[in-house]
């Protein structure tokens, strides 16, 4: 009998709750908005005439920092860039 293997990487397919408290989530939320955010970046950078470089650097900033928090595993800073990625439109 062959069981189906489970996709490490499912829980980026459907957005998670996060919680003050609960540092797992956070990580898995942050996450999340940084794989939605680096889907945006691209969409700014077709943006013909390069009137969207200006939005996609500042993205990509925001996405840069954002891993750093996750590196450094700084909860204070992950809740920041959470929120901020969190309003990316």
């Amino acid at each position: 009998m062959v069981t189906a293997r489970q996709d490490p990487l499912n829980f980026l397919n459907e957005k998670p709750v996060v919680s003050q408290h609960n540092e797992t989530d956070i990580v898995q939320s942050l996450l999340y908005e940084i794989v939605r955010v680096k889907e945006l970046i691209g969409y700014y950078e077709e943006i013909p005439n390069g009137v969207g470089q200006l939005g996609a650097s500042i993205l990509t900033e925001l996405v840069s920092e954002a891993y750093n928090s996750l590196v450094n595993y700084d909860t204070q800073l992950m809740f920041k860039y959470y929120d901020l990625l969190l309003n990316c439109d």
